[in-house]
């Protein structure tokens, strides 16, 4: 499942210190509308995430809304409550993604779980620990912290390293308690070990090819044409 990031309405792909806009060889922004559509053409989904939510709290709703209204996306727009959760699954999400960076713990896991079952479990991780806003997640071992979330919620479970190498071992390990994917520094390389682990899929980031249409012609920049998404003032 390809993974699109957007910031101000513009597409992301991960740099060196972060996420960057993607431009094209004469440095214009790809216009988002167009990747969207690509890659949920070519895949029949997308996992979106909303980087405006998840670094400042203000997730582009108006956006959201335009992008899952003809396409399938799983959408990870930084909910820090269950009240936030809902507001991101109102958008028309097929699922929304809870991730253990910024949701503020158990407590509004469960509740949101209460409230829907359209809710994914992300758990992120540096080195071989989880990676957590939350004091009942952070430093904790991943397997502990999925076991607990499943007992009582969702059971569709995302890990997502954000440094080092998979360990496919802990994915294989997920993989036998319930659906699990893997995120964070995935690549479309790995699937011979993700079939391996037992896996549901992988996350991947936008590159290469897929910043190019089907037919190999240049994408519509941000700057050629009109915004879905957004009023003509904004």
């Amino acid at each position: 499942m390809p993974c699109l990031m957007f910031r101000h309405g513009l597409v992301n792909v991960p740099g060196e210190k972060g996420p960057v806009v993607a431009r094209d060889e004469g440095g214009a922004p790809y216009e988002l509308f167009d990747v969207l559509d690509s890659v949920v053409g070519r895949f029949g989904r997308a996992y979106v995430v909303d980087l405006d939510g998840i670094q400042d709290n203000d997730p582009q709703l108006d956006y959201l809304q335009e992008m899952a209204r003809d396409a399938e996306i799983w959408l990870d727009a930084g909910s820090r409550t269950a009240d936030e959760a809902i507001d991101a699954l109102v958008t028309g999400a097929t699922r929304v993604v809870l991730s253990t960076s910024t949701l503020r713990g158990p407590a509004e896991l469960d509740k949101a779980w209460k409230l829907s079952q359209e809710i994914a479990f992300e758990i992120e991780t540096r080195g071989a620990v989880v990676d957590g806003a939350a004091p009942e997640w952070r430093d904790r071992l991943p397997l502990e912290v999925a076991r607990e979330a499943r007992a009582d919620g969702p059971g569709e479970v995302i890990l997502a390293p954000r440094d080092g190498a998979i360990d496919w071992e802990v994915v294989r390990a997920l993989a036998r308690a319930g659906p699990t994917w893997v995120g964070g520094i995935f690549e479309s390389s790995e699937t011979e070990r993700l079939r391996w682990s037992g896996a549901v899929g992988g996350i991947f980031h936008l590159g290469g090819e897929l910043l190019t249409t089907t037919e190999g012609s240049p994408w519509r920049t941000a700057a050629s044409t009109p915004a879905r998404g957004q009023d003509d003032e904004t």
